[in-house]
């Protein structure tokens, strides 16, 4: 566990990290999961991502299937916070 008085954004994660993710939550929502790479891509059309969302769901190996957005930043290289509690 870590304390809950520091901030939980993980070594080395700037703030270009923490919107990047937000994007990627903000355009795939929380209905589409488990997905893989085309279903993700789809739905970040069907929700007019941005160009920069699209771009970066592009790069996700399409054999695997994603359970949640935390594991699609872990596979485009995006630092993710710390799990506070």
């Amino acid at each position: 566990m870590t304390d809950p008085h520091q901030p939980a954004t993980a070594p080395g994660t700037d703030p270009a990290d923490v919107e990047q993710r937000a994007a990627l939550a903000e355009a795939l929502g929380k209905e589409v999961w488990p997905a893989d790479k085309d279903t993700l891509v789809a739905k970040a059309q069907e929700s007019h991502a941005p160009d920069r969302v699209l771009a970066s769901l592009n790069r996700l190996p399409s054999s695997t299937e994603f359970t949640n957005v935390q594991e699609v930043a872990e596979a485009l290289g995006i630092h993710t916070e710390q799990q506070r509690f």
